[in-house]
């Protein structure tokens, strides 16, 4: 069969699926109906993965297809054996507070996202760059600073919220300087190994050239830097709107992604939660594909994404 006649299949089983949901008195046929569904997809998702040209024009269809399939299962699970919603709600419920909360759910987004992750990001990751590049340069801090960056790494976050709460207040300073400490030594660990992965013929080569240190940090060892520094930023950007929501626990205004969460738990609005956590999914893995992205155009003389292309 044709991906495009196994991508029919896929849609009209989906589609009389969820039309069996509707209607009354027709659980045994939504089980077959369903299976078969899903295994249309699994056979679509196996043939474009297989298919060379397919993959290389539509290398998003199968995370795409797999998504989708993932949602449609849960949707016909939950409905089909009539799960309570305070346990775990429909897609379609989730859809719908999302659309009926969006207003709410921008504000959280602004106060969390915009405010507390951007502010704390930035800060975090721009000071451990230039701290990295100071502590370079002298043997004596690099022994010490990299065991108090493992140790301060270890500190939980619960441990860490309540008392940046007390210094900076309830709004989302303190939440920025959370993040702060959550992202600065990952950066600063990450920068230090990465200026030091050149080896000393390299060095010795730059500097017969007669090039300062400048000239060598710039030419030679922050490109060789940057795959690590890259990888940093890619797991702070996790981190941080992790660190922010988390925060948001221990005291804030009447707004963001983490007081959003607590509040509608208490109030039993499940569905709103899962609105709040697709949200946050989808800024985070926008934020960290960004980050790739602009990985992939500043270091692509690297061998792993010379070999993907290959």
């Amino acid at each position: 069969m044709t991906p495009l006649i196994l991508a029919g299949a896929t849609a009209a089983g989906a589609i009389a699926s969820l039309a069996v949901l509707s209607a009354k008195g027709a659980g045994l046929l939504l089980w077959p109906l369903a299976v078969a569904t899903l295994g249309a997809a699994w056979l679509l998702m196996t043939r474009l993965s297989n298919d060379r040209q397919a993959d290389a024009r539509f290398g998003w269809s199968v995370p795409a297809i797999f998504g989708l399939s993932l949602l449609f299962a849960w949707e016909v699970v939950t409905r089909g054996f009539d799960i309570p919603r305070v346990l775990l709600p429909a897609p379609s419920l989730i859809g719908a507070a999302l659309l009926a909360q969006a207003a709410i759910l921008f504000a959280d987004f602004q106060q969390t996202v915009l405010k507390s992750v951007i502010a704390g990001y930035l800060l975090g990751n721009g000071s451990a760059f230039i701290i990295a590049l100071l502590v370079d340069r002298s043997p004596f801090l690099q022994r010490g600073l990299l065991p108090l960056g493992n140790l301060v790494s270890a500190i939980p976050i619960v441990g860490i919220a309540p008392i940046m709460v007390m210094w900076f207040g309830f709004d989302w300073p303190s939440k920025a300087a959370v993040i702060v400490v959550m992202t600065f030594f990952p950066m600063l660990i990450s920068t230090l190994a990465g200026l030091q992965a050149t080896d000393r013929m390299q060095r010795d080569l730059m500097t017969s050239y007669g090039a300062s240190y400048g000239q060598t940090l710039l030419a030679l060892r922050l490109p060789a830097a940057a795959p690590m520094i890259f990888n940093a930023l890619k797991l702070n950007s996790t981190l941080a709107l992790i660190g922010a929501i988390v925060a948001e626990f221990f005291g804030t205004p009447i707004v963001g992604m983490g007081f959003r969460i607590s509040t509608e738990v208490a109030r039993m609005n499940v569905d709103v939660v899962w609105a709040t956590i697709a949200v946050a999914s989808v800024i985070g893995s926008a934020f960290y594909g960004t980050i790739t992205l602009i990985e992939r155009r500043m270091t692509f003389w690297h061998p792993s994404f010379r070999k993907a292309r290959g």
